[in-house]
């Protein structure tokens, strides 16, 4: 030992519970040494695989728990894309169902009202017909059409108020028979250009191509005066509140992923008095034409979808979509869940269709 060399302490020995740490790998909790296990658990399957990567055993415990982590962290993505729910006879998430319910109806646009007369042999015309008449509605009536892409129920409801308004222009003119020919013809032709004596129908829709559809078929029939085009969600309407006189959906609400958040938008747009109408596709009353019409319904609609449209599988969601639709007195609990009063529905041909109403009082 040199001059002014001072004399090193032996190492302390190392414990003998304790391993050392292999070059490179991560160093053991705050410059700690990894516990070494029980002889009986280092003899275990686990300790020694984890030995052999050079791992503490207690990652190897974590290790054999990785599948059920794997399914906890499965479990969490599918909570955050959403609850499931069906689309037709398939389990989806809400998410994928409006994503596939969106692409059904941009590829039946064009072809949707050809379908409609095919599938219901034009009856759909007369359940249409008997809407508006239960509606009944007067000039002046402000209507909100949801999933009304093509048109038909503001088309009908357009020219019930021009009926409407003609005769309450006749029954003027009777009332004016002092009047001279000059001031009568004034009067007709200031009241004949309102037609529809400020009554006015919004169409709404989510989707683009539907809405296309119904602008172009309303150029081609002369619809213009009060009637307005909106691209809408009808499970958050981009109305105000207590804005509508009528809320009319019709072969619409079965295709809302929410109908329970249907409801209550259309409650809250309507005004105090007003009315929600639903035209919808129900469940068959009667036992042999309920087997008819399930016969029907699956192989020959999907067919005519393949013929006429060239597309089988949106025509097959469509007729599963009408078998996992709420019944009618299911539907109507939730129309009263939503807050409406006086609901009562009217089945047609035996409940093929079902007409629900109810009222925001």
């Amino acid at each position: 030992m040199g001059r002014g060399t001072r004399a090193r302490s032996p190492a302390p020995a190392r414990p003998a519970w304790a391993v050392p740490v292999p070059a490179g790998r991560l160093p053991p909790p705050r410059g700690r040494p990894w516990p070494r296990l029980p002889p009986v658990l280092r003899r275990s399957c686990p300790y020694k695989m984890a030995a052999a990567a050079g791992l503490c055993p207690y990652r190897a415990l974590l290790a054999r728990r990785g599948g059920a982590l794997r399914a906890l962290c499965g479990s969490v993505r599918g909570l955050a894309a959403g609850p499931e729910t069906h689309f037709g006879f398939q389990t989806v998430t809400e998410a994928e169902r409006r994503e596939k319910i969106y692409h059904v109806f941009e590829n039946v646009a064009k072809k949707y009202d050809v379908m409609n007369d095919s599938m219901t042999l034009g009856i759909h015309r007369l359940w249409k017909d008997i809407l508006l008449h239960k509606m009944n509605p007067s000039p002046g009536t402000l209507l909100l059409d949801v999933a009304g892409g093509t048109g038909d129920i503001a088309f009908r409801f357009i020219n019930y108020v021009r009926s409407a308004r003609e005769r309450q222009l006749q029954q003027k003119l009777k009332h004016h028979q002092n009047l001279s020919w000059q001031e009568i013809s004034e009067s007709y032709q200031e009241d004949k250009f309102k037609s529809l004596g400020d009554s006015q129908v919004v169409v709404c829709d989510i989707n683009k191509e539907m809405l296309k559809v119904g602008k172009e078929k309303a150029q081609h029939l002369g619809y213009s005066e009060g009637l307005s085009w909106v691209l809408g969600d009808a499970e958050e309407l981009p109305f105000d509140d207590d804005k509508f006189d009528v809320y009319t959906i019709a072969f619409g609400i079965r295709n809302v992923t929410r109908i329970d958040l249907a409801l209550q938008e259309a409650y809250r747009v309507l005004k105090p008095g007003g009315r929600f109408l639903c035209l919808e596709f129900s469940h068959v009353s009667n036992p042999l034409l309920s087997r008819l019409y399930d016969l029907y319904s699956f192989q020959v609609i999907p067919v005519l979808g393949e013929v006429i449209a060239g597309d089988w599988k949106s025509y097959q969601y469509l007729v599963e979509s009408i078998r996992r639709f709420p019944p009618q007195e299911e539907l109507k609990a939730m129309i009263e869940d939503a807050g409406f009063f006086k609901v009562d529905y009217q089945n047609l041909n035996s409940g093929i269709v079902a007409i629900h109403s109810g009222f925001k009082l």
